[in-house]
């Protein structure tokens, strides 16, 4: 029983040996130095959650403009450009043109203004600009890529420095009512002789030959006047001769121009100094006139009056033996205020208006304005491509021809505008003869011109 009991320890003692549990023997090796732990590896810090950035907070831009007319097509313009930019949208706030300038300056004086507006081209626009009420252009992108010089020379300083981005050009001409001509046996006038011999016809047939009226004066010096003008001086070339002192202002052509509006007065309404603008473009829509100067920019008004009539347009015919040349006024640009609040959107904005987008939306939702980017859009209104066949028919185009230097008359001066406004208006009435006109015109320019002080020597 003993030696069975002794038997069972050792095996017991062994198997604890070989577990580690025996205890150590009286005289135990020194131990092997243990190897120091490996620092324990800092545990693995837990990247931070990627916060979503915070949605872009909503802009309001407000677009002042001088076009009223223009309300429902400029939403569907404004709307595409909130498709592609849903965090800005644009508001368009218009003022009837008459008052345009007028109500900005007093916006911008105040503090009132649109974020974006509106620039009318050379001087008016330049003077807004040297008085810090509009943006400087110079470091937007793409802004001397995407408009030639042509285009951005009338919102460009002496310099170069742009402040606007050009938008539109518009075309000046003459609307007809085709039913009347056929019925008169008439064709499109090819010279102010046939034109005149047209409205003679017309006149004689119970019709009045031309709407246009002086109740609204700018009408008739503004769409009659600066259209016939190319004509008698030859263009561009003729108007850098008066504004660098090679012609003066009275000279046998200028004379010609004011007599072409002395040969107008026995076909407009009888009434016509009563006549304001939108009675003019009545006259016409109504079939009561058989034609009408006037610019692109009608082309919406009459087609939303239906006339119900066919009508076209054609380009102001020059005197027999003369040049054919057209009025294709620099017409829009779109400056930024200065102080606006949303400089960054409105930027946004501005950059955009040189795209394809903007300029086929534009051209065919306002159609008879005229798209000045290099992207230049495909037009489907027949009467606004009418208007744009003018100028490949033509020897040339040009602006309207008191805008470029002859509108920055200093204070105290008599503006060329009005003198040449107030001199056609008196040849229409027989107050003044043509010669007289064209006198006044060189007087008044020469007080403060100095090009026309020694001009055709």
């Amino acid at each position: 029983m003993k030696k069975t009991l002794f038997a069972l320890l050792m095996v017991l003692a062994f198997v604890l040996a070989a577990c580690g549990g025996a205890p150590a023997p009286a005289e135990e090796a020194p131990a092997a130095e243990e190897a120091p732990a490996a620092e324990e590896a800092p545990a693995e810090e837990e990247a931070p959650a990627v916060e979503e950035a915070p949605a872009a907070e909503p802009v309001e831009l407000v677009l002042g403009s001088w076009r009223a007319d223009d309300v429902d097509a400029w939403d569907v313009i404004l709307a595409k450009f909130n498709e592609e930019h849903p965090e800005i949208s644009v508001k368009f706030d218009p003022t009837s043109p008459v008052d345009y300038d007028t109500t900005l300056r007093t916006q911008l004086e105040t503090g009132s203004a649109p974020d974006l507006f509106f620039v009318r081209s050379f001087a008016t626009g330049l003077d807004l600009f040297e008085q810090g009420f509009v943006a400087s252009m110079k470091d937007l992108p793409g802004i001397h890529d995407n408009f030639n010089a042509g285009a951005l020379a009338p919102w460009s300083t002496a310099d170069g420095e742009p402040f606007a981005v050009p938008i539109a050009a518009v075309s000046h001409g003459i609307y007809y009512n085709q039913d009347l001509f056929e019925a008169n046996g008439i064709a499109v006038p090819q010279t102010w002789e046939e034109l005149l011999a047209a409205a003679q016809t017309l006149k004689d047939a119970g019709v009045i030959p031309f709407s246009n009226g002086t109740k609204d004066a700018w009408d008739i010096n503004e769409v009659v006047m600066m259209t016939i003008i190319p004509n008698n001086i030859g263009g561009m070339d003729g108007r850098m001769a008066y504004l660098n002192g090679e012609r003066c202002f009275n000279d046998a052509d200028m004379v010609a121009a004011y007599t072409q509006i002395q040969d107008l007065a026995p076909f407009l309404p009888a009434d016509f100094t009563a006549t304001d603008y939108y009675t003019s473009e009545q006259l016409f829509v109504q079939g009561q006139a058989a034609m009408y100067f006037d610019g692109s920019w009608s082309i919406t008004p009459v087609e939303k009056d239906a006339p119900d009539f066919n009508w076209s347009v054609f380009a102001a015919p020059p005197a027999e033996g003369k040049d054919q040349y057209i009025s294709f006024h620099m017409d829009a640009a779109i400056g930024m205020n200065a102080a606006t609040e949303n400089a960054e959107a409105a930027q946004t904005f501005l950059e955009w208006l040189a795209t394809e987008e903007f300029g086929e939306a534009f051209g065919n939702g306002v159609p008879g304005f005229f798209p000045v980017s290099n992207n230049v859009p495909t037009l489907t209104d027949p009467v606004a491509n009418e208007f744009l066949s003018f100028n490949s028919k033509a020897a040339g185009t040009d602006i309207r021809f008191v805008w470029e230097k002859l509108m920055a008359q200093p204070d105290g001066f008599a503006s060329p505008y009005t003198v040449m406004n107030d001199g056609v208006i008196a040849v229409l009435k027989g107050e003044q003869t043509p010669q007289e006109a064209a006198d006044s015109l060189q007087e008044a320019i020469a007080t403060w011109y100095e090009p026309a002080q020694n001009c055709g020597n």
